[in-house]
């Protein structure tokens, strides 16, 4: 019997998976990767459940696109939230940004293809690109007192079968902002290639230390005169998951803007491709201008815990060998550690000696040693203890 080449997964974990099964069934984990809220103790607002008792909830009526007040609601969200125009014809409806992604590389990309992703960013490509036969090229990200696009690396890495152009705003686990320079770099390159850009928004609410406005904010040049982002084919993500913590509930949206006609084109491919799967849900459509309304009280509850744990932070790493790097938005931290070896080593004897649980910066594509990632989401007391076991490592 044949299996599809792309489907041929190493089913063996690696070191570091094996570690954390193995300190997980002692049943004292230490966890600071958690980036599941509904496991982190938030309190749910009571309208998220009664939201779902609407009796429209039990009436099937598809639309490819999705149920039209549900992108109104995203619509309006925009609009209110972020000064942003973008009609309500403009927004298809998914069951999640990771499904968004495989029908923009279906919409772009030949098999064979490319689209050009940042690197550091999410593993979440890796497996995206082989289910799609498309192939990753990296662009880098560079840290200095901040993060910026490596121009250099985003046009060596471009060849003849690029066919988009991804960005993270924020970027997830770096936490940084695409500024006001890489976006109009990044969108002038995507003009002078041609390219469609994709701009991954689903940590665009959850601002820290900076903030920034959504790709969909219409902005002008220094000209006075409107810029390359509204020339450009831009297809802004986002969804539930992260804005309402609601990752069980599947709902995730794209959001179209650019060229009139080009816009056009993609959303009518895009719904051929949406009819053909109608994977979304009817219940929470339904919910969604509800459950949106409600946002503020969840995006307020995340934004104070991960505050509180940066303040914890900021509190023990002083004199210590571990320091953490800026975090503008999101859930994530990056903290530079000694260099002792390589970072998945390192994470795995954290696992084995303090059962604390950090993510290995290799995992996000962080070159060298010396990272480790962790999550801003667990509860104070645990995220302490955490963070007291890693550094009682390094002074021992």
């Amino acid at each position: 019997m044949h299996f599809a080449a792309r489907t041929g997964f190493d089913p063996e974990p690696s070191a570091y998976g094996l570690a954390l099964l193995a300190a997980r069934s002692r049943g004292t984990l230490l966890d600071l990767t958690v980036s599941n809220p509904t496991r982190c103790g938030f309190a749910v607002p009571a309208g998220l459940a009664e939201a779902l008792s609407n009796p429209a909830v039990l009436q099937y009526d598809p639309d490819p696109a999705g149920l039209h007040s549900a992108r109104e609601a995203v619509s309006r969200l925009y609009a209110e939230r972020h000064g942003a125009t973008v009609a309500a014809g403009n927004i298809l409806l998914t069951a999640s940004t990771s499904e968004s992604y495989g029908y923009l590389l279906r919409l772009f990309c030949e098999p064979g293809d490319a689209i050009l992703v940042p690197s550091p960013s999410y593993p979440l490509f890796d497996l995206l690109g082989t289910l799609h036969d498309v192939e990753l090229q990296p662009y880098t990200l560079q840290q200095h007192d901040s993060w910026h696009v490596d121009m250099g690396t985003l046009r060596a890495a471009l060849t003849p079968r690029t066919r988009a152009l991804v960005v993270i705003h924020p970027n997830n686990p770096t936490g940084h902002f695409c500024s006001k320079a890489d976006r109009a770099h990044l969108l002038a390159f995507a003009r002078e290639h041609d390219l469609p850009l994709i701009v991954d928004e689903v940590f665009l609410e959850y601002g820290l230390e900076d903030d920034e406005p959504s790709f969909l904010t219409s902005e002008l040049s220094s000209s006075g005169r409107p810029g390359d982002e509204s020339k450009v084919l831009t297809i802004v993500l986002g969804g539930i998951s992260k804005l309402l913590c609601l990752p069980q509930m599947k709902l995730g949206w794209m959001a179209l803007r650019g060229p009139q006609e080009l816009v056009a084109t993609a959303r009518a491919r895009l719904e051929i491709i949406a009819d053909t799967f109608l994977s979304v849900g009817t219940p929470p459509q339904v919910a969604l201008p509800t459950w949106l309304s409600q946002q503020p009280q969840i995006v307020d509850q995340v934004r104070q815990r991960t505050l509180a744990n940066l303040e914890v932070l900021d509190r023990l790493l002083p004199g210590t060998a571990v320091s953490r790097l800026r975090v503008e938005a999101g859930w994530t931290v990056v903290l530079r550690v000694p260099s002792l070896g390589s970072d998945e080593a390192l994470a795995v004897q954290l696992l084995d000696e303090h059962t604390l649980a950090l993510h290995p910066g290799s995992l996000y594509g962080f070159r060298g040693g010396g990272w480790l990632v962790g999550s801003l989401l667990p509860r104070a007391d645990d995220f302490r203890r955490g963070i007291a076991a890693l550094l009682s490592f390094f002074a021992s």
